[in-house]
């Protein structure tokens, strides 16, 4: 079948926006509200673990907190942190201090001169989407994509495969049309989930993940001058990710 849309993960995988991102916003909102809640980086890579930022505190006051007196209204605390944690992140966003990873933008520009379609897929906040796309791609690069999955807008977070399936459907296109990026095991789970081939571009905190069914798995999309490293896999014969090399993951069987 013909590529037509390539779906796109966010944190980790446009921009490293965990450990010197959200993991310092999260910090910064702890602070805010008066708890003695520290997330440094070794702590936050077993809380990633657990996608969403909601269900990310959740866990961590039940597995690492068993000290925390828990309040009546203690879901919705989360929720309040969870807004503060996101100003938080805008504001270093508007500071311009998370860029995007290598070959990003190469390749999403190369991808709309082609012609193909373009969406988002994440657990983050739709928010959050917006504010790195602004701030770290482009002022229109909302507009770069179709459709933006993101936060709640399905009731199962990835591991579960809603997110992709919701996108496609917006945009009326069956797996066999897509192609998939990822950066983590769990982003696999759900991308492989919905049918989708899938890239996976790793970083500190998933090196030693498990990509069972990827594409292949790179350091990143590399650049002219730079080839990525590769872990499993090939770059089909291409000096970096390009469409072509998109191509040739998507054709095979």
């Amino acid at each position: 079948m013909e590529l037509k849309a390539l779906l796109f993960d966010v944190d980790g995988t446009l921009a490293d926006t965990e450990r010197d991102g959200h993991r310092v916003a999260f910090n910064a909102a702890f602070a805010e509200y008066g708890l003695d809640w520290h997330w440094d980086v070794d702590l936050y890579g077993q809380l990633l673990a657990v996608t969403g930022g909601k269900e990310r505190m959740h866990y961590y006051v039940d597995r690492f907190r068993s000290d925390y007196a828990k309040p009546d209204d203690f879901t919705d605390l989360v929720a309040e942190l969870h807004r503060a944690k996101t100003r938080h992140y805008t504001r270093m966003l508007q500071e311009g201090g998370i860029p995007m990873r290598t070959g990003v933008v190469r390749l999403l520009n190369e991808a709309r001169e082609a012609g193909l379609r373009l969406a988002i897929a994440t657990t983050t906040t739709p928010e959050n989407v917006t504010a790195l796309l602004r701030h770290s791609l482009a002022d229109d690069a909302n507009d770069w994509f179709e459709v933006i999955a993101a936060g709640d807008i399905v009731p199962a977070k990835k591991p579960a495969a809603d997110i992709y399936l919701w996108a496609m459907q917006q945009m009326q296109l069956t797996p066999g049309a897509c192609f998939a990026f990822e950066d983590s095991e769990n982003g696999l789970r759900s991308s492989r989930g919905a049918g989708l081939k899938t890239l996976i571009t790793i970083n500190d905190y998933t090196r030693s993940h498990a990509f069972p069914g990827a594409a292949a798995v790179l350091s990143d999309l590399g650049e002219p001058g730079h080839t990525p490293d590769v872990l499993v896999g090939n770059l089909a014969d291409q000096p970096y990710v390009n469409l072509a090399a998109i191509r040739a993951w998507h054709a095979a069987d």
